[in-house]
C-alpha cells in the first residue's frame, strides 16, 4: 500500500501564496506521476497540476503562471507553490500518485482564499 500525507493548506488573502507538500511512504517502488488535483462542492475533481518522473509538468489554464509543482525523488515528495491565490482557487486540495497503473489519493488539505 501506498500512503500520502499533505500538508500546507490554510487561510489565505486574494493575492497572497502557500505551498503544499506531500509525502508518500510505503509500498513505492516506481512512480510515474505525482500531480494535485482539486474539488469544491458539487463539482467534480479536477486536476491542478502533473509532474512525471522524468518531471514533464502539466498545468491547468486556470493555473498557467500562478502555480509551480515540483518533486523532491530521494524523499518521495511533491510540492505546490501557489502564488497569486484568487478566490476561485478556494478548494480541497488532494494529492495523487501513479503507480503501476494505480492511483493513490491523500486525504486533501483545504485552501480558502479570502477577496
Amino acid at each position: 500500500q501506498v500512503q500520502l500525507v499533505e500538508s500546507g493548506g490554510g487561510l489565505v488573502q486574494a493575492g497572497g501564496s502557500l505551498r503544499l507538500s506531500c509525502a508518500a511512504s510505503g509500498s513505492i517502488f516506481s512512480i510515474t506521476a505525482m500531480g494535485w488535483y482539486r474539488q469544491t462542492p458539487g463539482k467534480q475533481r479536477e486536476l491542478v497540476a502533473t509532474i512525471t518522473r522524468g518531471e514533464t509538468t502539466n498545468y491547468s489554464d486556470s493555473v498557467k503562471g500562478r502555480f509551480t509543482i515540483s518533486r523532491d525523488n530521494a524523499k518521495n515528495t511533491v510540492y505546490l507553490q501557489m502564488n497569486s491565490l484568487k478566490p476561485e482557487d478556494t478548494a480541497v486540495y488532494y494529492c495523487n500518485l501513479g503507480q503501476f497503473l494505480t492511483n493513490y489519493w491523500g486525504q486533501g488539505t483545504q485552501v480558502t482564499v479570502s477577496s
